[in-house]
């Protein structure tokens, strides 16, 4: 299993190209909202690709990501690309950090220098961390073939390869929101004599509730929460519907047109996050120009959507997790899960109720997420 560095590097042809199709957009008519509620608002999308074509600057912004060591690996003939930053300090633990969609590896780029040399953001030098970011297979320069499918169980298997048999590392921890909560759970239910502690933002959506046929059985919490998971699918779930059926369709428009591309994904950031109305309250423009540049320029949002195809057709059940387990559950984030029942299902140690902050949990709050990460695996250092 050879691990090669790796340096984003993508020439000008493809960077012309979205220039001249951003110029030649083909503006949709119809009803237009300033609040966002038939999907993403025309005016603030116009204002988005304008600065796109005439101040982004993807150079400056590939140059600084380049600015962090990255590799490629295969791994069951998946191509995976993937950051590795040593910790300052002696023995940092190992931690493998997953994203989730329509994010990428562009979700944890901030909390990056706080966990590998928190001594220069006054935190203890003890409590560093080798961090580990892979572009989940399918996503951005991970590349997966059309003829493989991967579910989030798959990726788990991959993950544990990678970090043991490529880096070498016989326990490590592990963190992620989204789909990097359901990767990092089968993680733990699958290897969890390599892991050292899980932490989560989620819970994902909790099918045993949402589902359950005896709505008898179910707490008054878990009932307040299966009325609102099916409220939420109902209103906010569309994307799901879609991805988890017939992914191929979208794939076709939204590769085809970067404008389509940033409707898809800036509707979800608006709508998942906790920005009051106003995107610009959470993330500045070139960070969300970068994660969609990360699906542009790989030409990745097919191979990604289909990911949600797999978890549904695919994926294998899940039975209690006996690793360590530590939840961070911001505020504003959507289907925050009942209490009884991840402490029914993980070895839960650790809880935090984090005041602000929503989906995107480590570009909105990147403070107050990795001081969580520090506090949960502090209680693992002694014994390391």
């Amino acid at each position: 299993m050879i691990v090669q560095n790796f340096n984003i590097d993508i020439s000008n042809e493809p960077i012309h190209d979205l220039s001249v199709r951003l110029k030649n957009t083909r503006w949709t008519s119809g009803k237009e909202s300033l609040k966002w509620e038939y999907g993403t608002n025309q005016a603030y999308l116009k204002d988005f690709v304008s600065y796109w074509i005439e101040e982004y600057d993807w150079k400056k912004q590939e140059k600084q990501l380049n600015s962090y060591p990255q590799f490629k690996c295969t791994i069951d003939d998946v191509d995976i690309h993937f950051f590795h930053i040593k910790g300052k300090g002696e023995n940092p633990t190992p931690i493998i950090l997953t994203h989730g969609w329509p994010d990428s590896f562009i979700r944890y780029q901030k909390i990056i220098p706080i966990l590998t040399d928190p001594t220069r953001f006054g935190r203890n030098s003890n409590d560093s961390f080798d961090v580990i970011i892979p572009s989940v297979p399918g996503f951005g320069f991970s590349t997966l073939s059309h003829s493989k499918g991967i579910n989030n169980a798959d990726i788990a298997d991959l993950w544990k390869k990678l970090m043991t048999e490529a880096l070498g590392y016989e326990k490590f921890g592990a963190l992620g929101g989204d789909v990097g909560s359901g990767v990092t759970r089968y993680l733990a239910y699958k290897y969890p004599e390599h892991l050292i502690g899980i932490h989560l933002t989620d819970a994902g959506i909790i099918r045993d509730i949402v589902f359950a046929d005896n709505h008898q059985n179910l707490s008054t919490e878990e009932k307040q929460y299966k009325q609102t998971a099916l409220q939420w699918i109902s209103q906010e779930g569309g994307y799901m519907s879609i991805q988890s059926t017939k992914p191929q369709t979208l794939s076709y428009g939204l590769s085809d047109s970067p404008v389509g591309l940033s409707a898809w994904i800036l509707e979800k950031f608006y709508s998942w996050s906790d920005c009051n109305g106003n995107l610009e309250n959470r993330f500045n423009k070139d960070e969300l120009l970068n994660n969609i540049m990360i699906y542009w320029l790989s030409n990745s949002i097919g191979t990604s959507n289909h990911l949600y195809y797999e978890n549904t057709h695919s994926l294998p059940k899940i039975g209690k997790i006996t690793v360590p387990s530590g939840m961070a559950l911001f505020s504003k984030d959507v289907l925050l899960p009942p209490k009884k029942w991840v402490e029914t299902n993980l070895n839960v140690i650790h809880w935090t109720d984090i005041p602000e902050g929503g989906h995107f949990t480590a570009m909105e709050a990147p403070d107050l997420f990795a001081d969580d990460v520090i506090k949960f695996y502090h209680n693992f250092r002694t014994n390391r």
